[in-house]
């Protein structure tokens, strides 16, 4: 039986998409929580699975690696697609769940981590940046007005059905949400955001 170990952090990181992965996988795991206001993802131990300290990663038959979308495309390619979970090799479907999954970390993440640095209360307020976070949430409202007119087509990125490629992308904008991404005037998006987060898997993460 395959090993697999989530190291994840004891309250919602960019990790909790992966931790959500599995629980729609179905896959036996374990976990290790990580205290990061502690600094334990800091620890020589976990250094030596991920470098630069972050999480999530995960040991899989004592095998790291690490980087959110890295993850969870490999566990679609391995485990996914025969749950019905991730588009088979070659489809059309596969490169459309590649394609879409790689736009919200180059596209959309970029812009919501601008925001954040700019007017989030845990940053510094000498450090916000009012003109930077109006430039922020134009960038974020053209690329969500993109995956708006996309769900124009159907309920999921993929078609009828959800798949890994709706949590990834639901994962960076759900935390974008949570930081003050606005959806006014995006129904079709905010729709397909409830429908990802409030999935059962979702129910389940942390306990």
């Amino acid at each position: 039986m395959t090993s697999i170990t989530l190291y994840t952090a004891t309250r919602p990181s960019s990790a909790s998409p992966v931790e959500q992965a599995l629980l729609e996988l179905d896959i036996p795991h374990e976990l290790v929580r990580l205290d990061l206001d502690a600094g334990e993802q800091k620890r020589p131990e976990f250094l030596a699975i991920n470098p630069n300290g972050l999480v999530p990663a995960l040991v899989i038959d004592e095998k790291p690696m690490f980087e959110g979308l890295a993850i969870m495309q490999y566990l679609g390619d391995r485990f996914g697609v025969e749950r019905g979970l991730w588009p088979a090799a070659g489809s059309a479907a596969r490169l459309r769940a590649v394609s879409w999954s790689t736009w919200s970390y180059a596209h959309l993440q970029p812009f919501v981590r601008l925001l954040i640095v700019s007017t989030s209360a845990m940053v510094p307020e000498a450090l916000h940046h009012p003109p930077l976070a109006e430039l922020a949430r134009a960038e974020l409202k053209k690329r969500l007005t993109v995956l708006e007119g996309e769900l124009e087509r159907d309920d999921y990125l993929l078609g009828s059905d959800f798949s890994l490629a709706d949590l990834i992308v639901a994962g960076v904008l759900g935390w974008g949400v949570s930081m003050g991404v606005s959806l006014d005037g995006l129904p079709r998006t905010g729709a397909w955001l409830k429908r990802c987060m409030s999935r059962p898997s979702g129910a389940k993460l942390g306990k």
